[in-house]
């Protein structure tokens, strides 16, 4: 029962939703009410924080995509297009005042 009710507090979307902050105490309570020992609830809370971090990267890295995806059908230049772009207009520039 206990290794069941920690899976299902280590997984889900809703980890990368909530702040850090939120998962200690969580983790931190959990471990009090199951009577986990020190180590054990050291380990834990690690357990806790390194999944907040794989959703939160995995959700914001689904965030970029989506985002990405939107500007490409909007068809807005991206941050890379306009930094070529102005490597290009300074190159001319640069041609144009030499001569």
């Amino acid at each position: 029962m206990f290794e069941y009710l920690k899976k299902t507090l280590l997984t889900g979307v809703g980890l990368a939703l909530r702040s850090k902050k939120e998962i200690e105490e969580l983790a931190k309570e959990f471990a009090e009410k199951s009577r986990m020992d020190q180590d054990e609830a050291r380990e834990f809370l690690k357990e806790c924080e390194q999944k907040y971090e794989e959703a939160k990267e995995g959700f914001d890295k689904k965030v970029e995509v989506t985002i990405e995806k939107i500007l490409k059908k909007l068809d807005l230049p991206s941050r890379s297009d306009i930094k070529a772009l102005n490597e290009r207009m300074d190159a001319l520039t640069k041609k144009l005042s030499n001569e």
